[in-house]
């Protein structure tokens, strides 16, 4: 872990404030939540969409086989879609 110090990078009110709990002692600051893969650019809710029409064949009937064959995909992926719990 790399050591910062926080005079270096913080205003001086803040560091003031931040004295009055902790003083001279190293503070760890997690890092903020980065959103999932495909979030932001909207790829997550296309495989979202896709995987969904996946399950749906499925349970009308479409093999495994047929359905590899028609999105492009390998059995095993497609067996990871249909059997999983993630719907």
């Amino acid at each position: 872990m790399k050591y910062t110090n926080a005079t270096q990078v913080l205003p001086e009110k803040l560091i003031m404030e931040i004295q009055k709990y902790v003083q001279g002692e190293t503070l760890y600051i997690p890092k903020q939540e980065y959103q999932k893969w495909g979030t932001s650019s909207g790829g997550r809710r296309m495989l979202d969409r896709r995987n969904a029409s996946i399950r749906n064949s499925f349970s009308n009937g479409s093999s495994i086989q047929q359905l590899a064959k028609e999105y492009h995909l390998s059995t095993e992926t497609i067996k990871k879609i249909v059997y999983s719990h993630n719907r």
